[in-house]
């Protein structure tokens, strides 16, 4: 998820003190859990979605058993550094920041940043200039939320810890609208809160690549996920995941 994750003095310190990387016949693997259709938590208390289906094909390719753990946004890349789990499978943006303190693999999709607005909202221009004066959403510690602040400082930028409070702000009218992922966008317009917005625009970015998280002393683990990324696009396994959650390719 195109999140952005604030990178300091601490986050050194407890890359010092790291576990080894993964045991030879498991993978343990952190996610958010908050983040439909990418990665939630369902009735049954499992994890599900995108980001978890496709760890799992990772670990099936790489033949090694899958443990998939929920860990809070905001301390999902110290608990890499501590040793909770040996790799990040959570939509994370790869970033220039990140990569000061950990290390990425191979893209396994791409990601794009777009606007939702109320369909009355009369608005079509959503350049810096035309949102002026706007109060404009985003979850914190996002892409989306470095980018409004970063390019629209002439909006009222608000950020919320989640995505869905950032939406619940939209449908309620406390916004005149949110930037976010285009998948779970997507998926909460085609809910009956989301029936009261639209798409707006062209997406503002168009290449925001997501990667696989892990610890940079992890080479080998690295390299072997890298192959496996390239095992499931060319098998197939990887388009058949993807079509379960999007009408569209995200690769």
């Amino acid at each position: 998820m195109s999140r952005l994750h604030s990178i300091g003095a601490g986050l050194l310190a407890v890359a010092l003190v790291s576990a080894p990387a993964m045991a030879a016949d498991t993978l343990r693997i952190g996610t958010e859990g908050a983040y439909p259709p990418f990665n939630y938590i369902d009735a049954n208390n499992e994890l599900q979605g995108f980001d978890v289906d496709i760890a799992k094909a990772l670990c099936a390719k790489m033949g090694v058993e899958c443990t998939i753990v929920a860990q809070d946004w905001d301390g999902i890349i110290p608990a890499l550094l501590a040793g909770k789990y040996d790799a990040i499978v959570a939509s994370m943006s790869i970033t220039d920041e990140r990569q000061q303190v950990i290390d990425f693999t191979d893209r396994y999709y791409t990601n794009s940043l777009v606007f939702v607005m109320p369909k009355d909202s009369g608005v079509t221009d959503v350049s810096p200039e035309g949102l002026a004066g706007k109060a404009l959403g985003a979850q914190s510690s996002t892409v989306s939320a470095n980018f409004l602040e970063e390019h629209y400082g002439d909006a009222d930028v608000k950020l919320y810890p989640t995505q869905d409070d950032a939406y619940l702000d939209l449908a309620s009218g406390r916004l005149d609208g949110v930037l976010a992922d285009i998948g779970p966008s997507d998926l909460w317009l085609a809910t009956e809160d989301g029936a009261c917005c639209e798409f707006v625009g062209e997406a503002v970015v168009k290449d925001d690549v997501i990667g696989i998280g892990v610890r940079k002393e992890d080479t080998e683990l690295k390299a072997r996920l890298n192959e496996a990324i390239a095992g499931i696009l060319a098998d197939g396994t990887y388009e058949e995941v993807s079509k379960k959650y999007f009408p569209f390719s995200l690769y």
